[in-house]
C-alpha cells in the first residue's frame, strides 16, 4: 500500500474508488484526451487530510501530489525555525514534479489548511505514464520553467524594502488572480505576516493605514480595493 507520510497518523482515509478526476485538474494532464486522463486517474491514490495535518515533508517517498479539494499550504523552515510560507495550493494545484524526476525533497513541507483531498501519483506510476505519453515530458519542462519565473518573482517581492510596498503588491496580486477587487485573503493573518516578512502586529497596523487612507475596505479577511491606482503607487 502506498504511504503518504512517514507518520501514518497523518493520513485519515484511503480511497481506492473515488468520484474526483484529478488528472484533469492539473495543467500537465488537462490537454490530454479523456481516455489518457482516465488512465492517469487509474494510477492515483487518494488521501483525506484534516486541518493541520502534515501532507508531506522532507524525506517522504517521491510522488506527485494534486489537491482535489480543500487547500494546502507549502512552506519551508528557516534556520531559526521560522515557518516561511511559499504558496497555497488550491484544487488543481500540485507539488512534486521535480521529485518524480528523482530530485529529493530536502526542504518543503505541506500542511492542510482545511479538510483536503489529495491525489497521489507515485514515482513508478508516473514513469509508466511517461512511457505511454512521451509528450508529457515536454509539458513538464514548460511548467517547471513557469514555476521558476514565479519563484524569481517571490524573491523580488521579499526584496522590497518597505512592508507597505510588499502588502500593496500582495493585495494587487490577489486581486489580479481572483479577477476581482473584492476578495478573501487565502491565508490567515499570521501566515500572511510571515509571507511578507513582518509581524502580525505590524501587518494589522499597515492594513489599518490603508483603510484610513481610503485605499481599501476590510472586514476580517474580506478585502475590497477602493483605489487601485494609489495602491499601485505605494
Amino acid at each position: 500500500m502506498d504511504k503518504t507520510v512517514k507518520d501514518p497518523s497523518h493520513a485519515h482515509h484511503v480511497s481506492p474508488t473515488h468520484d474526483h478526476r484529478c488528472a484533469g485538474l492539473v495543467p500537465l494532464f488537462s490537454e490530454l484526451p479523456q481516455n489518457d486522463q482516465d488512465f492517469i486517474d487509474s494510477q492515483l491514490h487518494h488521501r483525506i487530510f484534516e486541518m493541520g495535518d502534515q501532507v508531506f515533508m522532507p524525506g517522504d517517498e517521491l510522488k506527485l501530489l494534486i489537491v482535489a479539494r480543500g487547500s494546502m499550504k507549502v512552506y519551508r523552515m528557516s534556520r531559526s525555525g521560522r515557518e516561511q510560507l511559499l504558496r497555497v495550493q488550491k484544487p488543481g494545484g500540485y507539488e512534486g514534479e521535480a521529485w518524480l524526476l528523482g530530485q529529493p525533497n530536502d526542504s518543503l513541507y505541506g500542511q492542510a489548511l482545511e479538510t483536503t483531498e489529495v491525489c497521489l501519483l507515485s514515482h513508478s506510476a508516473f514513469h509508466k505514464v511517461l512511457l505511454e505519453q512521451p509528450l508529457l515530458s515536454v509539458r513538464l519542462l514548460e511548467l517547471n520553467a513557469a514555476k521558476l519565473v514565479s519563484l524569481e518573482q517571490l524573491n523580488g517581492f521579499l526584496g522590497m524594502d518597505r512592508v507597505e510596498e510588499r502588502l500593496a503588491t500582495y493585495l494587487l496580486d490577489i486581486a489580479k488572480a481572483s479577477g476581482s477587487l473584492r476578495f478573501s485573503l487565502p491565508i490567515r493573518m499570521k501566515e500572511l505576516a510571515h509571507l511578507l516578512g513582518t509581524t502580525p502586529e505590524t501587518l494589522s497596523r499597515k492594513l489599518k493605514v490603508l483603510e484610513d487612507d481610503g485605499l481599501i475596505a476590510r472586514r476580517r479577511r474580506e478585502i475590497q480595493i477602493l483605489n487601485q491606482d494609489e495602491l499601485e503607487d505605494i
